[in-house]
């Protein structure tokens, strides 16, 4: 059972070089009441974030059914040109702290996140693949990269030449800022599926507020065409996209659907309680569950995820995880 989909964040109090910079109130307030949702306190944006934020992940996954989660790295945002863009984005974490981590615990995963603009794209992508990233992350609107950009070629072909899947965010975005809304539709990422390149759509394309593109009818056409495109369920209990789940549990969906939880955005079937994906009952114990990720494991197997969901991603990742 693999979680694919796992936020690293810090502030570089521990030597990491991550960093945050929470410019507007609103992604300051946002930055707070994620730390709660997992029991830290707003206080710990200005200490030693990277110590207790690490800790209290590895305390989760400990405690769950989990046999593997896969930790997200996050790249600057780059010009197409690829200059490096210092003053937009809210947080980086570098790959060479997500694959410390990684190697100092064997259910730890390195996702390595490489802007495909870099002038060492390539080489950087190399040298994390013989470090032991299992994907690349991105996220095209808010690290502004158009993944159809013909430019990027060669960087997708030399993914596919790894057999790294790409895991991209698809639909809005309110987490993080967002450089060009428009690079949040799954069609753009059909030059990494021409190049061979596995290809998870975070989110599959739905909405994160009442105003975005629904994106899921492109994803859905994208699946028809593309046996190598998949989808993940993570981040979906909310508002917006909670209204998708029943979509996602019928065909050709299911059959493509890979766990993520987006861990540290909220777990709550509350949503899902609403909509009637689950029972109010079920909801009722899965509030009783303190660790969100072994909730949000729940709740999915509640609406009825099936099994193969949780370990899709055995076959997914580079290496073949879990072999």
């Amino acid at each position: 059972m693999i979680d694919g989909h796992v936020h690293v964040v810090g502030n570089g109090s521990s030597g990491s070089g991550a960093s945050l910079s929470l410019r507007s109130p609103r992604h300051r307030l946002l930055a707070r009441v994620l730390l709660h949702s997992i029991g830290l306190p707003g206080s710990a944006l200005r200490g030693n974030l990277d110590e207790v934020y690490r800790d209290r992940l590895l305390e989760f996954i400990d405690e769950s059914p989990l046999s593997h989660v896969v930790l997200l790295a996050h790249e600057h945002a780059y010009t197409s040109e690829g200059r490096l863009l210092p003053d937009f984005g809210s947080m980086y974490v570098p790959n060479d702290y997500v694959l410390s981590l990684t190697r100092s615990n064997p259910r730890l995963l390195a996702g390595v996140s490489i802007h495909p603009a870099r002038s060492d794209a390539i080489p950087e992508l190399d040298r994390c693949v013989d470090a032991g990233a299992v994907l690349m992350k991105c996220l095209p609107n808010c690290q502004n990269i158009n993944c159809s950009n013909p430019a990027y070629r060669k960087f997708w072909e030399r993914m596919a030449y790894h057999r790294l899947p790409l895991l991209a965010h698809t639909g809005g975005e309110l987490s993080l800022p967002v450089f060009n809304p428009r690079f949040a539709d799954p069609v753009l990422l059909e030059l990494p599926l021409q190049c061979g390149v596995t290809v998870i759509a975070a989110h599959c394309g739905t909405r994160s507020h009442l105003f975005d593109p629904d994106y899921l009818p492109q994803f859905a056409r994208l699946l028809e065409k593309y046996p190598h495109l998949y989808g993940d369920n993570s981040g979906m209990q909310t508002p917006f996209r909670s209204a998708h789940f029943r979509t996602l549990l019928s065909e050709p969906y299911m059959n493509r659907m890979v766990h993520g939880s987006d861990y540290p955005i909220p777990v709550s079937g509350f949503w899902s309680a609403l909509r009637r994906t689950i029972t109010w009952s079920h909801w009722h114990e899965t509030r009783r569950i303190p660790n969100p990720l072994t909730r949000d494991i729940q709740i999915k197997q509640s609406m009825g995820f099936r099994a193969d969901s949780f370990t899709r991603l055995t076959d997914l990742l580079h290496g073949g995880v879990g072999k």
